[in-house]
């Protein structure tokens, strides 16, 4: 059960460090904030604001307590494929997979396949560079780094799904950026005070605002589209490896990273989820774990306190820094044993080891009022963007 762990701030973690709930009383006490803040299970320290909060503000948006990777999240697709229908090994899938999502920092496709989807976007408020308009263009499609993944994994049933994680990839960075620095300005240019430089503001109804909105939703479009075209790719493939078209049972497709506008209490509320997903009742959802760890389909139970929300996955224990130095690639090895995976790329991805993250099943064992498990996944695949 949850419990009010500083004022205004409610949360739902069983394990959370000081400085996470510190970090989290500064957001909560901004003038705006409509009732309380709330930390998911998987809550850590962000930057600004907390990773795996729910901030439900009236008439302001923080832009650094959306993120930098706007509308990052998750995609799922259950396929009607048994393990038994897989090959003896999927390497040569993880290889294939590399060749049709390009995957790391600031890769790309070098056509413009994907040409068609982006117009159908329309375009943002900012006005983007050539550079930043071939951006769009070649990163759609496209993992990026860090946490994002690929993986085939295999429910209780044994039936096969695609699931991946990725966002709004550079060009989402680059606008979100911008705003942040712009609220950083706004805030200094009228002797507006907040606990933290990161949650600099804009209010409704102003032209800075009206201007992050159209981009913000922008952004979270190119995200969720991003998600679909790099699915669509993945199937390809699973199709070209099995010489047939395989059927689709079940597909999920949710942000963890965004803003929306939305009604609590009431009340029109924007309800900002950085790192956390909504959770209405019945509504599907995927709370991944860790690398080499399982994932969870949900439906949502609509629990009001937490704004209708659930967690966006282990969330991290330990710094990519700190990771690095303590593990080593025997350990990632070993854990990652019996699935397909970068396993040339291990000392790229000591970051991401399992154990630098917190314990997935804790995490959903908290959850248990927010959320309902559906599906839990056993992963077979695991493919990472270095």
């Amino acid at each position: 059960m949850p419990s009010m762990t500083r004022p205004k701030v409610l949360s739902w973690a069983s394990s959370v460090e000081e400085n996470t709930l510190d970090q989290a009383e500064k957001s909560a006490q901004l003038p705006f904030i409509e009732g309380h803040v709330a930390l998911m299970a998987d809550a850590h320290l962000g930057y600004g604001a907390t990773v795996g909060s729910v901030i439900p503000t009236k008439g302001a948006i923080i832009p650094a307590a959306v993120g930098v990777d706007i509308g990052c999240g998750m995609a799922a697709v259950q396929l009607d494929l048994k393990a038994k229908d897989l090959p003896d090994t999927l390497d040569p899938l993880l290889s294939k997979i590399g060749e049709v999502v390009p995957a790391g920092v600031g890769q790309g496709h070098e056509d413009f396949k994907t040409a068609k989807t982006v117009h159908k976007l329309g375009t943002p408020d900012t006005h983007l560079t050539d550079k930043q308009a071939n951006t769009v263009l070649r990163q759609m499609g496209t993992l990026g780094a860090g946490n994002h993944f690929i993986e085939v994994c295999l429910d209780a049933d044994d039936r096969v799904w695609i699931v991946l994680h990725s966002g709004s990839r550079g060009i989402g960075n680059q606008i979100a950026m911008s705003h942040i620095k712009k609220a950083k300005g706004m805030m200094k240019q009228y002797f507006i005070d907040v606990p933290d430089p990161d949650l600099a503001y804009f209010v409704e109804h102003t032209p800075e605002f009206d201007a992050y909105w159209k981009d913000l939703t922008w952004s979270q479009e190119y995200a969720r589209l991003n998600r679909v075209t790099m699915m669509q790719n993945v199937y390809n493939e699973f199709a070209g490896m099995l010489g047939r078209l395989p059927g689709t049972i079940m597909e999920v497709n949710c942000h963890h990273n965004y803003t929306a506008l939305e009604n609590h209490k009431g009340r029109n509320l924007y309800i900002t989820r950085k790192g956390a997903i909504s959770a209405r009742v019945g509504e599907l959802g995927i709370i991944p774990g860790s690398m080499g760890t399982n994932s969870f389909i949900v439906s949502g139970l609509g629990n009001k306190a937490s704004y209708t929300s659930a967690p966006h996955g282990a969330g991290r224990r330990m710094s990519r820094t700190q990771a690095k130095r303590e593990f080593d690639t025997e350990s990632l090895s070993r854990l990652m044993e019996g699935k397909a995976w970068n396993a040339d790329h291990a000392k790229g991805l000591l970051d991401e080891h399992p154990r630098s993250y917190k314990d997935v099943h804790q995490v959903m064992e908290d959850s248990a009022d927010l959320v309902e498990i559906t599906h839990e996944l056993t992963q077979v695949l695991n493919f990472k963007g270095g």
